[in-house]
């Protein structure tokens, strides 16, 4: 009987057919936003989560979030947080949860002070449930991710999965992209983030995205192309995705995929027997000189602004004083209310308002950690160690979890620069957590072509 599974390329095929689809007919992005949970649901019913099927799920929902926001998809602005806190409790529901994981449940418990404290600061002009979400809603999937993945046995065929449903939407935005804005040249005026080259959404959260393609693709390319078809794909959607990350002029995602990419080199390396040390460092060898390309080729197409941007300067090439985008005066801000409210913090939401009030200007927190702080005060301290130790103290005993570091690594950097505006930081940090063994597995949904 003919496999009536889809192919891996049929499906990069239609995902760049859907970005052409909603370039020309925007209403059908409010569809497709709307499928993804109803198409999950049904996949997750019909399965009953016997493989995980919520983490590939709540991996799609994740990256097209971005996508989504950019082309008006979403009805709900926060709606992929709610997804993926949906799709864990559901997988819960058939698989359970380890015991272990009460570390996260406490986690939880620690954020609820904060919020009650928050409800009642809060100025009454202030929409509160707004206000609280806004800041806690990141937090609270990062928590329930991680009750469901901490320590799950995983196979290297899951976390395969796991990365092609992550590439699929990062596949859309980039086609949407070169769309919207197919002559970069034109588009490039200065070295400040840059709306036009980012689909005409933030700059920030488009470039974060892309910069988990980066991993996410060179992940596929150096761990599961088993074809030379599937090696020339995924050396071209790096690539390609390389390029549209950095003519954001948006640093933060390309510094992040960059490091989650040498991660991913080094841990391969470091367990590699001396014959494939020497490919790994051939490899190394290479990426270098097609990362330097596609430097070259980004700095040709941006007129060489892109090198005053990454060198902190304007177009003039003139130094700026503020070196990251008025974040420093944010992370400052928060700190001082943390010192000034050590012990309760200000209270979840609050810290817009406090800022306001302390220098005049009206701005979110960029940074999860000195909002924490600033927000929950001490337990905001026990929380943040909760989540920087526990993925390191796994690794000791997880040593097959190849993208353990690079997943860890991506939530980290981002938090700092973006602080969880999207799901994306929360839900990878959470498959930091998995336990992964390398064994066969069932078949996989995505069928992978024979070589030609």
């Amino acid at each position: 009987m003919k496999n009536k599974q889809l192919t891996y390329f049929t499906i990069i095929g239609a995902h760049i057919a859907l970005a052409i689809l909603v370039y020309t007919i925007p209403f059908l992005s409010i569809i497709y936003g709307l499928l993804i949970p109803l198409f999950g649901t049904l996949y997750v019913l019909k399965t009953q989560n016997k493989h995980n099927e919520v983490l590939w799920i709540s991996a799609y929902v994740a990256a097209s979030e971005v996508f989504l926001r950019m082309t008006e998809g979403n009805l709900v602005h926060e709606v992929a947080k709610y997804e993926v806190i949906y799709f864990m409790v559901l997988g819960m529901f058939y698989k359970g949860f380890s015991r272990k994981a009460l570390i996260y449940v406490v986690f939880l418990l620690l954020l609820i002070p904060g919020i009650i404290y928050g409800s009642y600061e809060l100025s009454f002009e202030a929409n509160v449930r707004k206000a609280i979400l806004f800041n806690i809603l990141g937090p609270i999937c990062l928590g329930v991710s991680a009750i469901y993945c901490y320590r799950r046995p995983v196979t290297s065929n899951t976390i395969y999965k796991i990365l092609a449903f992550t590439g699929f939407p990062i596949i859309t935005i980039v086609t949407y992209l070169f769309l919207k804005t197919p002559n970069v040249k034109e588009a490039v005026t200065g070295t400040s983030s840059n709306f036009a080259t980012s689909g005409g959404f933030g700059p920030n959260q488009v470039s974060t995205i892309l910069g988990l393609g980066m991993i996410v693709f060179f992940a596929l390319f150096l761990l599961y192309s088993k074809t030379k078809k599937e090696i020339v794909i995924h050396i071209a959607l790096l690539s390609i995705t390389s390029f549209r990350a950095i003519v954001t002029f948006s640093r933060g995602g390309v510094y992040t995929g960059v490091l989650g990419i040498l991660l991913l080199i080094a841990i391969v390396y470091l367990y590699s027997n001396q014959q494939n040390k020497s490919k790994i460092l051939a490899l190394f060898v290479f990426m270098c000189l097609g990362g330097t390309g596609v430097w070259i080729f980004s700095s040709y197409q941006t007129s060489g602004m892109i090198e005053y941007r990454y060198a902190n300067q304007d177009a003039a090439g003139r130094v700026k004083k503020d070196k990251l985008g008025g974040r420093e005066e944010i992370s400052r801000t928060e700190l001082a209310m943390f010192w000034e409210n050590p012990l309760t913090g200000v209270g979840v939401g609050k810290n817009k308002e406090y800022r306001e009030e302390l220098t005049g200007r009206v701005a979110a927190s960029h940074n999860e950690i000195t909002r924490m702080l600033a927000e929950q005060g001490a337990l905001g301290i026990v929380c943040l160690l909760i989540l920087i130790t526990t993925p390191l103290f796994l690794y000791f005993d997880n040593k097959q979890h190849l993208l353990l570091l690079s997943f860890y690594v991506f939530w980290l950097l981002t938090i700092n620069h973006a602080a969880m505006r999207i799901a994306a930081p929360a839900f990878i940090y959470a498959l930091s957590l998995l336990k992964v063994s390398f064994t066969n597995e069932e078949t996989p949904v995505v069928h992978r072509e024979s070589a030609v």
